[in-house]
């Protein structure tokens, strides 16, 4: 049985990749602050729990021995919630992750996963932005993604491989989960309000349902070695503009919903082409963006999430301003 350490387990995708792990038969690790609590099944015998913060590297490195890959999910997400507190983004998101590879490869860690980010390519005008792109970060939150990138790749050897995933916005349900993301707002303030504010409109956003990101995790795991070492993949097959997705969530709703429309000063546009993970790894997405807007309305109807505008445990940066996390 593989050993697979997920750095940020029981964040928005963690909670779903962790027992997406061990329905696959692996022993898994979470390692995480807990801020959100544990949305996973902790009973499970092939489950270890263990509460910490990615900078206390003496305390992540003697935890990661004998594991045999590590996902690395953690971070202060997006660029509003690094915004907030830019030294404690640094310190999370960029200053740790050297030291974290380099345990990660001295503990015997066979394979490395690291979470990058779509917004690392910046505003493009070409039709396929694929990884052979140049890369333009616009934010010190995508700068910092890019350089852990290069700190990853620059580390590998025969015995230790790396491989980068640059995934879309995520959208769905999950147990852990987050409605400061375009498509879980959009749907919540149509379900809840009747009512979309957009903002601009026009910029296009790559979005994965959270299924399929987690599934991609997965699928570099079981992937021969000789195919994902020293390799970065895109991973977000539908490239929507805000409008559009607007319209899907209108659509899904099936009641009258009033779409508001603002100025915006916001150029951030990313759109992505998916089709290196496909093409190399045969990696398809199994849903789409309409089947994630219908899980979130099906877990409002059956209120499994509520009080959805101001429960801290659905915003990120309504959390960290809570428990002023330093």
């Amino acid at each position: 049985m593989k050993k697979i350490f997920v750095i940020g387990g029981a964040g928005y995708v963690g909670s779903q990749l962790v027992p997406a792990l061990l329905k696959n038969n692996y022993s898994v690790t979470v390692y995480d602050l807990m801020i959100y609590g544990k949305n996973f099944p902790i009973n499970d015998k092939n489950l270890n729990i263990i509460k910490g913060d990615v900078r206390d590297i003496s305390k992540l490195k003697k935890a990661l021995y004998n594991h045999d890959a590590v996902i690395h999910l953690a971070c202060i997400s997006n660029d509003p919630s690094f915004e907030l507190n830019p030294k404690l983004g640094k310190e999370i998101n960029y200053d740790c992750f050297k030291p974290l590879v380099v345990a990660s490869k001295e503990t015997g860690i066979k394979h490395f996963i690291y979470a990058s980010s779509s917004s690392v390519y910046g505003v493009k005008d070409i039709p396929d932005v694929t990884e052979k792109a140049t890369l333009e970060p616009l934010t010190d939150y995508s700068k910092f993604k890019v350089q852990c990138e290069e700190i990853l790749l620059s580390k590998t050897d025969s015995n230790f491989i790396g491989s980068v995933i640059r995934p879309a916005t995520v959208c769905g349900y999950s147990p852990r989960q987050r409605l400061d993301l375009v498509v879980n707002i959009l749907t919540n303030f149509a379900y809840h309000k009747k009512k979309i504010k957009i903002f601009g409109g026009t910029q296009l956003r790559p979005n994965i349902h959270i299924s399929d990101m987690v599934d991609s995790y997965i699928c570099l795991l079981k992937s021969d070695v000789k195919k994902i070492s020293n390799e970065v993949f895109n991973v977000g097959f539908e490239n929507h503009s805000v409008n559009t997705l607007a319209k899907f969530v209108k659509n899904n709703i099936k009641e009258n919903v009033e779409i508001e429309y603002s100025k915006s000063d916001d150029n951030r546009s990313y759109h992505i082409n998916s089709t290196k993970i496909s093409d190399k790894l045969g990696f398809f997405p199994k849903k789409n963006i309409n089947e994630a807007i219908k899980d979130l309305i099906d877990a409002f109807k059956k209120k499994s999430l509520t009080n959805t505008f101001e429960n801290e445990d659905y915003f990120n940066i309504k959390k960290m301003q809570k428990i002023n996390l330093v």
